[in-house]
Parts: structure tokens; sequence; C-alpha cells
């Protein structure tokens, strides 16, 4: 087969520059893999999420009471909008395990009470069976908590039900759409160890609790087309005389929140960074095709004068950028298949699925290639229009002389104690001003890449000192089944190695503010308190107004509140008052949303005595395991949160996967900070060699013709690192910012040593390069170079 001879030039031509070809689809294949990895990833967790969700029936209402009768259920059911209702006894209870010193969690849910297939959020099961249907202590457990602790079906565990202690039988580990994130209710970050999810028969469970003919807890299918809002409303009003906790739709539960919100993160990296990587690959497309037809002056006017028309020059030139483009996009499908494959891996440690693999989004791929041919013919057109307008007698004559006068810093006094290798660097670059912006923006992106990684390292670090050091001081966090009288406290603060008890009295509500709400806990505190402090943006602690709201700042942001505002607060416990309170402050946190009153304000408004339901509690360790031992033998604690195992749980979850991320970033901003320096050098070399040649002839030597090609190199690099160093934390606020969502954030902060990195590895990148070119231009054929024409 006859190959085109335009098509045989480009293949020679390719095969000349294949280094800069491979420097510049190496930089587009790192944006095209971030975004064939991400949206990968989006595509498996979506579909996974909606096929596990239809198969196993996830609900579209929750809802939680004190106590009713089982015949409201036909109530509920009868409610326009409503398909189907499924009751629940659900209870938490404390797992004595052995082994453990520190009691744990037990968020144990009854199957259906005629002993028949759940209707809703019905089991996976894993292995084992369910339980049999007049069995008192057979149990299904979480999946996460069993690999976790080693248990099996056939082992038995330890639970204080209702006061009781009572052994049960694993028969069998199960999953459950409703509990895709497991953790503990108000917690961001899951702790497998010592939480669990625990599915058991109806009647032992009701008549354990006094809630045999009874349900305190549902969940609900509308039907088809049907608006929560309304049926939300009703259900409410029926089941407030039964201390309805107000139900909630499944993007407020929080398993399904904490999921979106993942997926809210990954669209967003989607598009950010690799819209970096292709504006750099666009730069240096634009940089390499420029210096190509320049040197091709000669050979465009022999193409036109041969025949070929100006359509036929340019499609030639445009095939430059379709092969980098396709093999970058090729690199970048091979690059996101291989580091979504391996990431997927990390969604296992927050979210349980039945089967969780790695889908290839084709389409991403797809579109990848299009994104590509875009970035690089934007990069191009004016460089390729250049050479289409060129006329063929124009072409013949070599480009006009440039202009060697005197730089602009020469003519103000400013060289003349440099060398006049250094001066010839000047005047290079102040000759072809716009070639030297393109090359600096290029660098610039480049050193901005690098401080991404590094933010992100810092950020955890600060958020660790900030929520386990400054924040919170308490060791352990404790919380009752039910609000106690004024000597809970007392009961506290005489539990084993206990030093100080600060109490808390914290009240389920349901926030309004115009047309926005949350429903979340308001948690009254002392203002004095020292244990979990509450603390503003600069780590200050907040005291407490005598009335009025201190709120998270992302609280205010969902609801459009500020300062001075007041919201609406529906209790949803006890005499469920309806109270209108003006915000005081606004408090910096990173993990879910959170209210806080004073104490005594909150009581005095609830109409109650010194009542408390928790404590944050101070504990002498010569006593811990003693403490630890009196806590699970005691019934009314129902969540022991420990601070060293929450802090162990976020480094082992959150923390690592960041790690990750941050790693790859690195590995992906170092190839993009070589490819660019490494192609801007070749460059220059290409364009330069006639005159370097020239100057070894004429008597410099190989050290000063180093001087003048690596000076006007160096020159931009140094000009580009504080650019690059300014675009670099705009990103990083950005691609943090991103990462803000209701359930998890991130503070926003760049040590010096990070900024300290980028310049180092761009300055080694640099040298590296240098040392390259240096080679090269220690080869140049003088003679050669001198007799060439193009």
């Amino acid at each position: 087969m006859m190959i085109d001879p335009l098509d045989r030039k480009l293949l020679r031509d390719l095969g000349r520059m294949k280094g800069q070809v491979l420097a510049v689809s190496l930089v587009m294949a790192c944006g095209l893999a971030m975004m064939i990895m991400t949206r990968s990833l989006i595509l498996t967790l979506e579909s996974t999420k909606s096929a596990y969700y239809q198969q196993n029936a996830m609900a579209d209402v929750f809802g939680s009471l004190k106590r009713a009768p089982l015949s409201m259920v036909d109530r509920l059911a009868a409610l326009p909008g409503v398909a189907t209702v499924e009751p629940r006894v659900a209870v938490e209870v404390t797992l004595d395990l052995p082994g453990l010193d520190e009691p744990a969690t037990g968020h144990i849910i009854s199957l259906p009470e005629d002993g028949g297939e759940q209707k809703l959020n019905r089991l996976f099961l894993r292995s084992g069976r369910f339980p049999k249907p007049d069995d008192r202590r057979e149990v299904v457990l979480g999946e996460s908590f069993t690999n976790e602790n080693g248990l099996k079906p056939g082992d038995s565990l330890v639970a204080v039900i209702n006061g009781r202690r009572e052994t049960l039988s694993i028969c069998g580990i199960g999953l459950s759409p409703e509990f895709v994130f497991e953790a503990r209710a108000g917690q961001t970050l899951p702790d497998h160890k010592r939480f669990s999810v625990i599915w058991m028969n109806y009647r032992p469970l009701a008549v354990a609790y006094n809630l045999d003919g009874a349900f305190n807890n549902f969940c609900v299918d509308l039907a088809p087309g049907a608006a929560a809002e309304p049926v939300i409303a009703e259900m409410d009003r029926l089941l407030a005389p039964y201390g309805a906790g107000g139900a909630y739709t499944r993007k407020d539960q929080a398993s399904a929140q904490r999921l979106d919100d993942e997926l809210r993160v990954l669209r967003s990296l989607a598009v950010a960074y690799p819209l970096v990587f292709l504006s750099v690959a666009a730069f240096m497309v634009n940089a390499v095709l420029a210096r190509i037809v320049r040197l091709q002056r000669e050979q465009i006017a022999q193409m036109k004068a041969l025949g070929y028309s100006s359509r036929q020059v340019g499609v030639h030139y445009l095939k430059f950028v379709l092969v980098i483009g396709f093999l970058g996009t090729v690199l970048g499908a091979i690059a996101g298949r291989l580091f979504g494959g391996q990431l997927v891996n990390l969604y296992t440690i927050f979210f349980r699925f039945p089967k969780l693999e790695f889908q290839m989004d084709y389409r991403a791929m797809g579109l990848a290639l299009l994104v590509s041919f875009g970035a690089s013919i934007l990069g191009v057109l004016t460089v390729v229009w250049q050479a289409v307008k060129l006329a063929p007698a124009e072409a013949m004559r070599p480009e006009a002389p440039a202009d060697f006068k005197p730089s602009f810093f020469e003519r103000i006094g400013l060289t003349k104690f440099l060398s006049p290798a250094f001066r010839m660097a000047l005047r290079n670059i102040e000759r072809r001003p716009w070639q030297a912006v393109f090359t600096t923006a290029g660098l610039a992106l480049a050193t901005g890449l690098m401080v991404l990684p590094g933010a992100m390292s810092d950020s955890i670090d600060y958020l660790l000192t900030f929520q386990w050091n400054s924040a919170q001081r308490q060791d352990v966090a404790v919380f009752l089944t039910e609000p106690a009288s004024g000597s809970g406290l007392y009961d506290f603060e005489h539990l084993p190695g206990v030093t100080l008890a600060e109490p808390i009295r914290s009240v389920a509500a349901r926030m309004r503010f115009g047309h926005r709400y949350r429903k979340l806990s308001v948690t009254g505190v002392t203002p004095e308190a020292t244990l979990n402090r509450i603390l503003d943006a600069d780590g200050n602690p907040i005291t407490l107004p005598e009335e009025g709201l201190v709120m998270s700042e992302k609280l205010a942001e969902i609801l459009g509140a500020r300062i001075g505002d007041e919201v609406r607060i529906e209790v949803l416990e006890g005499k469920r008052p309806d109270l209108n309170i003006p915000i005081r402050g606004l408090l910096t946190d990173y993990a879910g949303v959170a209210a806080y009153m004073d104490i005594s304000a909150l009581r005095r408004l609830l109409r109650e005595g010194e009542t408390v339901n928790g404590a944050y509690l101070k504990i002498d360790h010569l006593h811990w395991k003693a403490f630890m031992r009196e806590v699970k033998e005691t019934p009314r604690m129902a969540v022991v949160m420990v601070k060293r195992d929450q802090l162990a749980s976020f480094r082992e979850t959150t923390g690592e996967s960041i790690d990750i991320m941050r790693k790859l970033y690195f590995v992906l901003a170092v190839i993009v900070a070589f490819g660019v320096v490494y192609n801007s050098a070749r460059i220059a070399l290409s364009e330069r060699s006639r005159e370097l040649a020239t100057l070894r002839v004429v008597g410099f030597r190989l050290s000063e013709v180093r001087g003048v090609l690596l000076g006007e190199l160096g020159i931009l690099v140094l000009t580009a690192i504080p650019v690059g160093l300014l675009f670099g934390r705009g990103l990083a606020l950005m691609i943090i910012a991103s990462f803000s969502t209701e359930t998890v954030r991130m503070p926003i902060v760049i040590n010096p040593s990070t900024y300290s990195i980028a310049v180092l590895v761009v300055l080694t990148a640099a040298v590296l390069s240098f040392i390259l070119v240096s080679r090269m231009l220690g080869k140049l054929d003088m003679v050669g170079v001198l007799k060439a024409r193009d």
C-alpha cells in the first residue's frame, strides 16, 4: 500500500522528535489518566450503588420514635404516596469482646415481626443463614465487624441488652443497603473494630425493651412519582404523640449521604485537575509545532510549489498534534485503568457492597480522545495558520534576521557586570517575547502542580492537631440511653479513674432557616468547658453566650444563615417545643455539622432541671482498665467513644486514602515538571543550534556556549517559579475546597516546606534536563549544522 509522501515526512519528523513527542504525550496522559480514572470510579460507585439499592429495596424514607403500636403501620401505609411501610425495633447496645478493653457498640435492628422476608433494606447474606423464626439468641452480624474481629458463623459474643448480659450466637454474616457506610450515629468515620450493625428476631428484642406489639423505628418506600415532603409532614403529625424523632429522606440518611458526598468529590476532581494538565500539554504542543514550522519554512515553500494546497499543508501539521493526542490518550487510558483498579480497593475501607469491581468508563476514553485532540488543536491553531498562509516565494527566503539590539536591561544599565553569554540570553528572550511567555506559563503550571501534594499533607497534619489536640482534649465521651437527672454527672465523676467530667445535654431537633432545614442534635455544654473546646478558624476558644447558638460554619452555609439571624428549632423529643434562637457565633470543625448552646440556657428552654445525657471525661490511665470494666457493666451507657480509637480510625481510613492520592498527585506532578523543562530545553537547542555552532566556530568555549543556552532557560525557570507557586496555592485551595462536604471537610494549610519542595523538584528537573541537553550540545556537528538550511 502506497503511503502518502506527506505522511512519510510526518513519520520521519516524529522519529527525529521522539523525545519531545514522548514528553508531551506523557504530560497529556497524566491529565487524561486522572479524568478516565475519576470518571470510571464514578461509574463504578454509581452503578454498584444503583444496582444494590434496587435489588435489595433501599427505602426512600426513614424515621424513629419512642414507641408506637403496630396498628399504626396500617395508618401510615394508607397515607397518599406511601407504597410500603416496614416497622422495626432498633436499639444501641454495648458489646463486650474478649481482648478489647473498650466496649464496642452494636446497633441492633429487628427482622420482620411475622418472621417473613424483609420488604425493605433487605439483607445480603455473605455467609451463614438467617435466624430461625423462634430463636431468641441468633443474630446476623455486619461483615466489616466480623472481618476486623475474626468472627464467623457459629461464634458467640456478649451484648448488654437493656441492662442484661446476653450471649448471642452468630448464625450469619450480612450486608444491608441501609449501611453501605457503617458508623455510629453522628460519626463520620467508620470504626469496624468497635461498631457493628446486628440483625435479630423481632420478639426477643421487643420483649427486652418492652416494645412487644410496638415499634420504635420504621422505613418507607414511596409510590412512583410521590413527593417526599408532604408524606413526611403527615407522618410526623401522625406519630408526634408517640415521640417521633422526625422522618427524613434517603439523601439525608447517614450512609447514603456519605456515599453521595464521595461521588460529589470525584465529580469535582474529574474536571479541575485534568484541566491543568491539559493546559500544560497545550502550551507544550504549541511550542513544539511552532519550532517545527519555523525550521521547515523552505519545506513548506517546496510543498506548495509542488502543488500541495494550503489545506493539505495545514492538515499535515495538524497530524503532528493528532498523533500526540492519540498517544496521550492511549497512555492515559492504560494508566487510568491501572490507577482506578488500585484505588477502587480503597473504597472497601469506607463502603461495603456485596461486590465492588472497577468498571472502565469507555465513554470517558472517547471523551478523553476528543479532549486531547481539542486541547492540542487549540494550542496550535495560530501556528498552523502561519504555515497555511505562508506564500511559497516568502517561505523560500530565510526568516528575517532577529533584532539583536541591546535588551531593555542593558539599555538601563543593569547588565554591566554580567557575562556576554548572559546578555545574549536576555536578548534572545526579548526578541521572542511570546515564546518566552508560553514557556514560562508551562513551567509555572508545572511548578504549581507540585504544591498540591504537599498542601494535602499539610492539611491532614493540621487537621490531626486541630481536631484531636486543640479541640478534643477529653479521653472519652460517653452517652446515656436516656437523659438523667443531676445525679447523672455525679455518677460520671465517680467512675474509676475519672479526674474531670464535663456534662452534655444534647437534644434531637430540626433546625430551619427560610425554606432550608437540617436534622441534627443541639448540644448544651458548660461555657467554661476545657475538654471539648469550641474553636474559631484561628484555633481560638469561643466563649458560649448566655443566650443563643454557636454553630458550624458549614451548617450556617447550608442554611444560608449568618450571625445575628434567628433560626427556628423544632425539638423532636420530650415536650417538643418550637424555639426561635439567634445565631451568636460560628465555629470551625471538620466532621459533620454541630450547634452548641450554654447548657443552662438549653435546659431553661426545654423547661427541665439539671439533666444530662452524656459527658466528656478525662481519665487517669493507671485506672484505664478498671474504668472500661465499669463502663461495660453499666446498663445506661449507650455509646462510649474513645479519642485515641477515633484518631487511629482516621489514620487507617481517611488519612490513608488521602495519603495515597497525595502520592499519586506527586508522581504525576514530577512527570509534568520534568516533561515541561526537558521539552523547553530541547526546543531551545533545536532552534538555536546554528547560532550555538557559530559561537563555537568563532572561538567560544563549550562552557560559554552552554552558558548562553542554559542561561536563557535558567532565567525562564526562575521567572516561572514564583508565578507557579502562586498558581499552586490557588489550585490547592480549589482542589481541597472540592473535598469539603457536609460530612467531612479539610482545612486549607500550606506550609513553607511545601513551597520549598515544589521549588526543589522543579530545579532538580531543570538540572537533569540541562545535563541531557548539554551532552547533546557537546555532540553537535558544527560543520553539518552550519551547512543545514532547515
